[in-house]
């Protein structure tokens, strides 16, 4: 399945099951928010998105703790968790996505290299977060990151086929 055909089919579970998205990216840069709302009529599920690519502002807005970017780094599983939480408070939203990571071919260190990204989920039913190492250039990293976030989406919504509206807990 081609990305907007996986955002077509994640949008009518979504709209089917009248949920609601939003999404907090960091090294995408705002391409899956791009991808959900290249389809007609994500408005009715699509509740906006974020992009926090500095520590201030994932501080600021999406309220990342300090103390956490400071102990794990803007790259790693607890911010990505961290930010998906956050635009889903913000946003009052069912489901959130969140992307951070090192799309390259610079931001490397021995420890996170370039094509490390974490991408969570958060809902009702809590957290999941997901590590990936790609291995493109920059717009690969971007597009594999994105790509992904939808496919984690499009599973939770296949997995938890009976989660709707009666379900919702912000």
């Amino acid at each position: 399945m081609d990305t907007n055909s996986l955002a077509q089919a994640v949008g009518a579970l979504l709209q089917e099951r009248h949920l609601t998205l939003a999404v907090a990216e960091s090294c995408t840069g705002g391409l899956l928010a791009a991808y959900i709302t290249n389809i007609a009529g994500s408005s009715a599920y699509f509740e906006g998105g974020v992009v926090a690519y500095s520590y201030a502002a994932k501080q600021r807005v999406l309220d990342v703790p300090a103390d956490l970017l400071e102990r794990h780094g803007a790259v790693s599983s607890q911010t990505a968790s961290a930010m998906a939480q956050g635009v889903r408070r913000l946003l009052h939203v069912d489901l959130a996505l969140s992307i951070t990571g090192i799309a390259g071919p610079t931001g490397a260190t021995p420890d996170k290299p370039v094509g490390l990204v974490y991408i969570a989920l958060s809902s009702a039913r809590g957290q999941v977060c997901q590590q990936h190492f790609w291995s493109g250039d920059r717009t690969a990293n971007r597009e594999l990151s994105a790509r992904a976030a939808l496919e984690l989406l499009h599973e939770h919504l296949l997995t938890h086929a009976g989660e709707s509206v009666a379900e919702r807990s912000h």
